[in-house]
């Protein structure tokens, strides 16, 4: 058995008094647990698909405003990044807009916004950054 511990988070806080937003890194372990060698080598590919940034994991939004996720991935070739709501694929929202943008020849910025939020739009969203080589996940937990 394998383990691996990876170390960095960026969190995007908001100060209350001054609206300003603040980038911080916490370093919080994160285990991988691999069954076997051939899973190791599939997710520890070079060029697979790796979430470099993406934001705070609890995001609290006020009702009318702007929910606003971000991801950022590389990997060759560029990584698709999909979104989700509580286990299933956002494909269409009244509300939502998705945002892409390519960064040199191997990353992508992708910008999920929900304006105006409503009650329903509180849950568990994911981005997956997925190519030929490998699949990465972050998951963001947004109430109000």
């Amino acid at each position: 058995m394998v383990f691996i511990i990876l170390s960095i988070i960026t969190l995007e806080t908001k100060s209350a008094s001054r609206g300003r937003s603040k980038m911080r890194k916490y370093n919080s372990p994160r285990i991988i647990h691999y069954t076997s060698s051939k899973r190791k080598d599939y997710y520890d590919h070079p060029d697979g698909a790796n979430i470099l940034k993406a934001s705070h994991f609890d995001y609290e939004y006020f009702l009318g405003h702007k929910i606003k996720l971000i991801c950022v991935a590389k990997g060759d070739p560029v990584p698709r990044i999909t979104w989700f709501k509580d286990g299933v694929e956002i494909i269409s929202h009244p509300f939502m807009q998705v945002s892409e943008w390519h960064f040199g020849k191997n990353q992508i910025k992708s910008k999920l916004e929900i304006d105006p939020a409503r009650q329903m739009d509180s849950g568990t969203y994911m981005c997956q950054a997925n190519n030929k080589y490998a699949i990465d996940t972050r998951h963001f937990k947004a109430d109000f």
